[in-house]
C-alpha cells in the first residue's frame, strides 16, 4: 500500500515551520489501518522472542496496545509526569524549548524482559531514548524499535545506534 498517499501533511503545526504528518487519515481508513498493523507486525516478528510492547503516549497507544493485541504480547505505556496511578520511575528529557519528564510504572518490566517500542513517528531520537532508559533502568533489553514512520533527514537513527531500528515509510 501507498502509505504516503494515505497521509496528511499539516503546514506550519504546531508551530510556524514544521510540517507536521497527519497518522489520522490512515487510522481512520479501516484498510489503511489494517495493513499498517499488519505490516508492523510482521517486521517485528523478525526480532524473534520478545515478551511486552512498551508504546508511549499518546500516538504509541494507537499502534502500539494493537499490535500488542495482534502479536500476543502485553503492553505496556510510557505517560508523561502524573498520568500513571501507581509507583513510578521516570527520565527527564530535553525539549527544543525546555524538559519534560516521562514515567512508567516501577514493576512494568522484569530484569531480562525483551522488550520492543513502537511509535507512529522516528523524528530526532529523544523522546525514544528516553523511552529505551527507563526500559533498561527496570533492567529491561530492546529487542527492537519500530515506526509507522521515519523522518530520515532529522537523523533519529544517530540517538539509537546499537538498536534495532525499522519504519514502514520513510521521508
Amino acid at each position: 500500500m501507498d502509505f504516503k498517499s494515505k497521509l496528511r501533511h499539516v503546514l506550519d503545526f504546531p508551530k510556524q515551520g514544521i510540517d507536521f504528518i497527519d497518522i489520522t487519515t490512515v487510522l481512520q481508513d479501516a484498510e489503511a489501518y489494517k495493513e499498517c498493523l499488519d505490516t508492523m507486525a510482521d517486521r517485528i516478528r523478525k526480532v524473534g522472542e520478545f515478551d511486552l510492547i512498551v508504546g508511549p503516549e499518546s500516538r504509541g497507544f494507537i499502534l502500539g496496545a494493537p499490535l500488542a493485541y495482534i502479536l500476543g504480547k502485553g503492553f505496556v505505556p510510557i505517560r508523561k509526569k502524573g498520568k500513571l496511578p501507581y509507583k513510578t520511575i521516570q527520565v527527564e528529557y530535553q525539549l527544543e524549548y525546555g524538559t519534560d519528564v516521562l514515567e512508567m510504572h516501577q514493576d512494568a518490566i522484569k530484569p531480562g524482559q525483551r522488550v520492543v517500542v513502537v511509535d507512529d513517528l522516528l523524528a530526532t531520537g529523544g523522546t525514544t531514548e528516553s523511552n529505551i532508559k527507563l526500559i533498561e533502568k527496570l533492567g529491561g533489553e530492546v529487542a527492537g524499535v519500530f515506526y509507522f514512520i521515519e523522518l530520515t533527514y532529522l537523523n533519529g537513527r544517530e540517538k539509537l545506534k546499537g538498536y534495532n531500528v525499522d519504519s514502514v515509510v520513510q521521508f
